[in-house]
C-alpha cells in the first residue's frame, strides 16, 4: 500500500464526515503476520484500505474498530497473544493502537440543503458535532463545505429512520409541504428526539401544528421549535444561520446538565 493512497483515502473520507478508527500496529514479536508500523482505516462499513496483517488478527482487529464506532469510544490500545486472544496456532503477540477520528457525539441532522443551511453548515463544521444534511437535490448537497455528511434522496422523510437517537433536527426544507411528511415520520416513531427546529414563521408553527394532529400525531408528541433559533438578529441567512446555532448549544447544554 502507498503511503499517498492512504492519505489520500483519509481526506475523502474526513471530506465526507466519515468517522472512522485509524488501526497502527505498534509492536509484534514472534510470528506476526505483518511488520510494526502497518496501519490500516476502518469505517462503519468495515475496511477501507490497508492492513495489519490480514487474516484472524485483522478480523478481530477491524471488530474492535467497528465496536469503538458504535460506543463512540475513545483511543484504546490491545495486547493480543496470536494464540490466546486470536486463536491462532503461531505463537506471537501483536500490540495495537486503535485512534477513533470524527467522531462526535452530538449529531445534527438537517432536511434541506438551501440558503440558510448553507450558512449553517459554514458554522457547524467548526463545532465538535457530526452534521448530516439531506435533500433530493445535489446541486445543492453540492454547494456544502466540506466535512458535512451528504445523503441525496429522492424519499427524505424515510430517512428518519436511520437517525440516531440522540439527533438534534432540523427540518429547513423548501416549504411546509415537504416539512411535514419529515415531522409526521418524526413524531409518529417510537423515539423521542432531544431538539426539532423548523424554519419559519409563528403561522406557518401553527399550520403544522394542525396538519400533524390530522394526520394522527398526538399534541403532546408535537414539541418543536418555530420560529427555530434564537429570538435575534435579521432576517439575513447567516444572522439565522447563528441564532439557530445558538439555540442548538443551549439547548445540548441544558440537557447535559441534566444527566
Amino acid at each position: 500500500m502507498a503511503a499517498a493512497d492512504f492519505l489520500r483515502r483519509s481526506s475523502e473520507l474526513a471530506d465526507a464526515a466519515t468517522p472512522l478508527v485509524v488501526v497502527t500496529l505498534i509492536e509484534a514479536t514472534g510470528s506476526t503476520p505483518a511488520d510494526t508500523g502497518a496501519k490500516m482505516l476502518v469505517t462503519a462499513d468495515g475496511l477501507e484500505i490497508g492492513t495489519v496483517g490480514g487474516g484472524r488478527v485483522e478480523a478481530k482487529a477491524i471488530d474492535e474498530a467497528i465496536t469503538l464506532l458504535k460506543v463512540k469510544g475513545g483511543c484504546k490500545l490491545v495486547d493480543w497473544s496470536l494464540k490466546a486472544d486470536v486463536g491462532m496456532t503461531c505463537g506471537g503477540r501483536v500490540k495495537l493502537f486503535f485512534e477513533p477520528v470524527g467522531v462526535a457525539d452530538w449529531p445534527i441532522v438537517v432536511f434541506g440543503a438551501g440558503h440558510v443551511t448553507q450558512a449553517l453548515a459554514a458554522i457547524l463544521v467548526r463545532l465538535p458535532c457530526q452534521l448530516t444534511c439531506i435533500d433530493p437535490r445535489n446541486e445543492w448537497l453540492a454547494k456544502l463545505p466540506k466535512g458535512v455528511r451528504v445523503i441525496e434522496t429522492s424519499d427524505p422523510p424515510a430517512e428518519v429512520d436511520r437517525l440516531p437517537d440522540n439527533a438534534f433536527v432540523l427540518c429547513m426544507t423548501q416549504g411546509h409541504k415537504s416539512d411535514l411528511p419529515v415531522l409526521v415520520r418524526l413524531f409518529q416513531s417510537d423515539r423521542t428526539f432531544p431538539y426539532v427546529g423548523v424554519i419559519g414563521s409563528k403561522a406557518k408553527a401553527a399550520v403544522l401544528r394542525k396538519e400533524l394532529k390530522e394526520a394522527g400525531v398526538p399534541v403532546e408528541r408535537a414539541e418543536f421549535h418555530c420560529p427555530v433559533g434564537l429570538q435575534i438578529g435579521t432576517n439575513h441567512p447567516v444572522e439565522i444561520a447563528v441564532s439557530i446555532t445558538a439555540q442548538l448549544i443551549e439547548v445540548r447544554d441544558a440537557l447535559a446538565l441534566k444527566k
